[in-house]
């Protein structure tokens, strides 16, 4: 969306004006300067629908952050009392772009999503005729096959650093360390997961 300029709509007005010596600027100097302070008037209005415009969007959001949480019922508990603006906007986002799941690619992604790039998950067996063997590792028991265990591995390097912050920030501090939350809330209510935190 093109923005005009208060210039632009100033050309405009004096465009339409009719013809004729009333709407003259030697007769009537005054007429400029007002025709001038309409023009910054819808400058500005023009400005504000454009924010508007931008404030629909989940990616641009800013100003209407308080609203969009109240319609979907956030913000998130699992960003914990009192949540960074940014982890509340990527909230707004996620809740509304977000399909959800149950496969382990989900997983996985929720992790990756929470600062855990190398993220995986190991799915335990339950033993089966034919299938299962002695001393094998991770024989598991007949009530493991509804227990799997996301290995997150090490942690991305995240959070506010000296050089890389702006003031009231906190400082040394890692976002989004909500994933044991977020993973309880989305898995399956049969299945009993397990979080192994890499080195």
């Amino acid at each position: 969306m093109a923005i005009r300029t208060a210039d632009d709509y100033h050309a405009q007005l004096r465009a339409l004006l009719p013809p004729g010596p009333a709407w003259d600027r030697e007769f009537n100097p005054g007429l400029d300067e007002l025709l001038a302070v309409a023009a910054e008037l819808l400058a500005r209005e023009d400005l504000r629908a454009a924010d508007l415009l931008a404030e629909s969007d989940p990616s641009t959001v800013r100003e209407l952050v308080p609203d969009w949480e109240r319609v979907m019922s956030l913000p998130d508990p699992c960003l914990g009392d009192s949540p960074k603006f940014e982890d509340r906007q990527l909230a707004v986002r996620r809740r509304l772009v977000e399909a959800g799941g149950q496969s382990v690619a989900y997983f996985v992604e929720l992790a990756v999503s929470q600062g855990y790039p190398q993220a995986q998950v190991i799915e335990h067996r339950a033993p089966r005729f034919g299938r299962s063997r002695f001393g094998t590792a991770n024989f598991g028991t007949w009530a493991a096959q509804f227990m799997w265990t996301l290995d997150t591995g090490p942690r991305r390097r995240l959070g506010r650093r000296f050089g890389a912050t702006y003031f009231g920030e906190q400082f040394g501090g890692n976002p989004s360390g909500a994933l044991e939350c977020v993973l309880r809330r989305s898995a399956p209510a049969h299945a009993v997961e397990f979080i192994k935190y890499g080195e």
